[in-house]
Parts: C-alpha cells; sequence; structure tokens
C-alpha cells in the first residue's frame, strides 16, 4: 500500500512538473521582458483606439459619472504620451525605493557585513526551520513597505546557495513571503492605513458617519502570517525545490560562506550592531513621545508619519552606518572611494532593472490614464451583483476577482481605489461590513501579486532570477512561482470560510456584519 501512494504521488508530482515545465517553455518563449512591455504598452495603444471607437463606458459609483476610455491615438492622446514619457519613468513608485535602498544595501554589502551576517544565521539557524524562517522575514518584511523585495528576495538566494541548496528556491521562498503574504504581518504596516482610508471614504457613500480603522483587519492578518509561512515552506520544500533539482550555475556553494567567524569579522558584527542598536535608540525617542519629532506634527500619528513616509530613508541610513561600522572595525573600508564603489557597483547590478523599469512604466501609465482599468473593474462588478449569491460565496467569488484583477494593476492602492467604490457600497446593502471586504480584497491581491508581471517588482525578480539562470525569463518565474499563488489562494480561502463560519472579528471593533 505504502508504494502505491509513493507511486500515485511520483506521478502526481510528475505530472506538475511537466505542467510547469511547459508553462516555463511557454513564457520563456516570450519576447524579452522588456521588449514584452513595450509590446503591451503599444498594444494598449491600439486598444484604447478600439473601445472607444465601440462606445464602451462604465459609471462610476463614487460620482455618477461616465467612465469612457480615453483614445491614445489622437491629438491630445499623441502629446499626453510625449509629454509624459519621462514622467512616467521617473515617478514609477518603485524606481526611488529600490534606488535610494539599494544605495545604503550596497555599502553593507561592499564592507562585508551582509556576508558574515548570513553566514552566521545559517550556523546558527536549525537547516529544517531555514526555509520557514525565511518565508517568514518575508512576510514581516512588509512593515517597511517595499523594502524586502530590495533586501530580502536575493538576500534568500544568497541563504540556499550557502548550505548547498538551489539559490532560485531559497528565492522563491523569500519573494512568496514578501510579496504573496503582502497583506499579513504582526504588526501594523503602511499599507493598513492606506487602505483603510479608501475603505471608509467609499462606506460613506452609504452611511456618512462610518469609519475604518487602520487595525479593522489586524486579528485575521496575524493568524494569516503563520498560515503563509507554513504553507510557503511546504511547498518550497515539497514542489518548488524538488523541481528545480540540484544547482549547475557557476556560483559555487559552500567555500566562505560557511566558514566559521574570525575575531575581526565578530569584532564588525559588534560594532555594527552598537551603530544599529543607536540608530533605534534615536527614532525611538523620535516616535515614542506624544510630541515626537518623527510623528506627524499636527495629529501626533505614528501611522502616517513623516517616519512611516520616509522609511526607505532609514533603511538607506541604516545600511550605510552599518556598512561603514563593520567595514571600519574589520578593515575592509580604508578609504571614502571604498565607500562610494559599494555605492557604484550596487547600480550597476540594477542595469537590467532600469531598462525594464522604463517601458513597464509606460504600460502602467496607460492602462491607468485611458480607463480601462477602471472600466474593467465596474464591468466585473457589476456581474457580480447580479449573481445573488450567499455571504460566503459571494465573498469566494471576489477573492477570485480580486485575484484575476491584480494580474492586471499592479498596485494593491491602485486597484482598491477603483474597487472600493464599486464593491464596498454594494456589499454594504446586502449586510457584509466593509472590513470583511476589504480583508477579502487583500487575500485576492496578495495572492497574485507572485504571477503578476503587473506587479511594481516583477521585472526586479526576473533580474535577480538572471543572476543564478541567465536563460531564465519571465516564464521561469511565473513557472516557479505558481504553486505558491495557487496554495496561498485555496490555504487563505480556506481560513476566511473557517472565520465566517465561526463569526470572529476580523479586527478590534470589526465584525463582519454590518
Amino acid at each position: 500500500m505504502a508504494k502505491k501512494e509513493k507511486d500515485q504521488a511520483a506521478k502526481r508530482n510528475s505530472i506538475l512538473s511537466r505542467f510547469l515545465s511547459a508553462i516555463e517553455r511557454i513564457g520563456n518563449a516570450l519576447p524579452h521582458p522588456a521588449t514584452l512591455f513595450a509590446i503591451l504598452a503599444f498594444g494598449l495603444i491600439l486598444l484604447s483606439w478600439v473601445f472607444s471607437r465601440l462606445g464602451l463606458e462604465a459609471i462610476n459609483p463614487m460620482d455618477g459619472a461616465v467612465v469612457v476610455p480615453i483614445n491614445l491615438i489622437s491629438r491630445d492622446g499623441l502629446h499626453w504620451i510625449l509629454e509624459k514619457t519621462i514622467v512616467n519613468f521617473t515617478g514609477f513608485a518603485p524606481l526611488g525605493t529600490v534606488l535610494v535602498a539599494m544605495l545604503g544595501i550596497g555599502v553593507a554589502e561592499k564592507s562585508g557585513l551582509i556576508s558574515t551576517g548570513l553566514r552566521l544565521m545559517v550556523h546558527a539557524a536549525p537547516k529544517r526551520l531555514l526555509t520557514f524562517v525565511i518565508v517568514f522575514a518575508g512576510v514581516m518584511s512588509n512593515m517597511a513597505s517595499d523594502v524586502g523585495y530590495v533586501l530580502l528576495v536575493p538576500m534568500g538566494a544568497i541563504i540556499f546557495l550557502s548550505v548547498g541548496r538551489h539559490p532560485i528556491a531559497g528565492l522563491a521562498a523569500a519573494f512568496a513571503g514578501v510579496s504573496g503574504g503582502f497583506s499579513a504581518n504582526l504588526m501594523l504596516g503602511t499599507v493598513d492605513p492606506l487602505l483603510a482610508g479608501i475603505t471608509e471614504e467609499a462606506a460613506r457613500i452609504i452611511d456618512p458617519t462610518y469609519t475604518v480603522t487602520p487595525a479593522c483587519n489586524y486579528y485575521f492578518m496575524v493568524v494569516s502570517t503563520f498560515l503563509i509561512a507554513a504553507v510557503g515552506t511546504w511547498v518550497t520544500e515539497r514542489l518548488v525545490e524538488p523541481r528545480l533539482g540540484p544547482y549547475e550555475g557557476g556560483a559555487v556553494a559552500g567555500g566562505e560562506e560557511l566558514q566559521k567567524l574570525t575575531a575581526a569579522e565578530k569584532r564588525g558584527l559588534w560594532w555594527a550592531f552598537l551603530v544599529s542598536l543607536l540608530l533605534l535608540v534615536l527614532v525611538l525617542i523620535g516616535l515614542v513621545p506624544e510630541n515626537g519629532i518623527l510623528r506627524d506634527a499636527e495629529t501626533g500619528s505614528v501611522l502616517y508619519s513623516p517616519f512611516m513616509h520616509g522609511i526607505v530613508a532609514f533603511i538607506f541610513l541604516g545600511g550605510l552606518l552599518a556598512g561603514l561600522a563593520y567595514g571600519i572595525a574589520t578593515g575592509t573600508f580604508r578609504s571614502d572611494a571604498d565607500v562610494v564603489k559599494g555605492m557604484k557597483e550596487s547600480m550597476e547590478s540594477l542595469g537590467l532593472y532600469m531598462v525594464l523599469v522604463f517601458f513597464a512604466a509606460q504600460f502602467v501609465a496607460y492602462f491607468k490614464y485611458t480607463n480601462l482599468g477602471m472600466i474593467f473593474a465596474i464591468k466585473g462588478a457589476e456581474v457580480l451583483e447580479a449573481s445573488g449569491l450567499g455571504p460566503i460565496p459571494l465573498m469566494l467569488c471576489f477573492v477570485l476577482l480580486a485575484a484575476v484583477i491584480n494580474l492586471c494593476v499592479g498596485s494593491a492602492s491602485a486597484q482598491w481605489a477603483f474597487m472600493a467604490p464599486v464593491f464596498v457600497p454594494m456589499f454594504m446593502l446586502l449586510g457584509l461590513s466593509p472590513e470583511l471586504v476589504q480583508g477579502v480584497f487583500r487575500i485576492g491581491d496578495s495572492s497574485t501579486n507572485l504571477i503578476s508581471p503587473m506587479m511594481s517588482f516583477f521585472a526586479l525578480i526576473v533580474a535577480f532570477v538572471q543572476r543564478y539562470d541567465s536563460k531564465a525569463g519571465i516564464g521561469t518565474v511565473i513557472a516557479s512561482m505558481l504553486p505558491y499563488s495557487v496554495a496561498f489562494l485555496v490555504g487563505w480561502t480556506v481560513l476566511l470560510v473557517v472565520w465566517m463560519l465561526l463569526g470572529l472579528p476580523l479586527g478590534p471593533g470589526a465584525e463582519l456584519y454590518l
């Protein structure tokens, strides 16, 4: 019986492996990612003309205005394209985040601080928990907005390589936690007040006094953190890593990364720790007092404070100061030229990302400007509204709809900004709370981040993967991340159903039903 079960499991794994390999071949047969984004942008230009000629339109539920496609093949459209090309690129949200953060990280990396810290982590953490720790750390990184994409994703690859495991599997595990678990956390992050504000405005279409707090999904997201870490660990070790097989790239596992720390390295780590601790104390001094300098000057809020808005600056400063302390203590930095060289090398590693971002930014901007994203979302809402389903089936459908729309709209805040005015009032009329609708949206949005080329950092992930497999492309990333996306969507949905059946509150004062 055991042999039969093993044979069946092997057969299922073989089928899954062939399916994912087919996806990888199809995806890699596509043009270069930069070329693909350019083609998609041109395609949107044509679609804007087609839909405008067909008279496609939708009614914005927020103000009752008629939303129509904006034709880019027109005098005004041509002028907009010419005038906004540079702004679309320089204003692309992740671009500044990546560049500024990587300057500080480059100093820390050049000094040797990151590699030494990773060796310490490998020696200290039980190897059987390594995958769980990486996925869990990815989920927790969302407190600092998008920094996890820049720091933890490449770190996951390096850690796996250092213990003789496939680096792309480590990269995938970290990416799964950072992106797939974007809405889960043990603490409130920058996304919580952002989404809550949009939800509150949408709820006030029905009830002008309704209030939504940033902690409205807190209980659900705390439980979700451990769910995502566990599911991500299982997918990595049972599906993704076996499919990848042994790593045969140019980088060699083992070697220096697994050597014991020298006295100089330990001294450097202590100095880096002390400098980081000093920076943390200064931050707390600015945040803890009610009139702290890092709080919002008018409201005293921490969630809406300059600290939260400028978290990337603190990441840069933290990497710079810790890297300097380590480099000076160990002797790897002997002059300011060494520090600048570290920054320069970190920028050089982002060359491909810069090219990809230029075309991706144009595509995203065209999609938003032409109103096609909003029209598609509103039309989908109308279909869902007419379904007549009960609360749980309706929420399950909404999860799927949010997951599908997320493949077309990369920004969670942008997607929710045009979905909330449609769905929140509609579901309120059916007796479902705005907090529930927001929580369900976050499940669908996070689950398909991993396989959406529209996700802002997708181009960066492709560039990271190509460090270890020069032949990799969009298909490689999607094939590696699809098992996570499906598993997260199923696991998270099951948790939602159980939560609704038990009637548990989603957060402080946030019930499921009105």
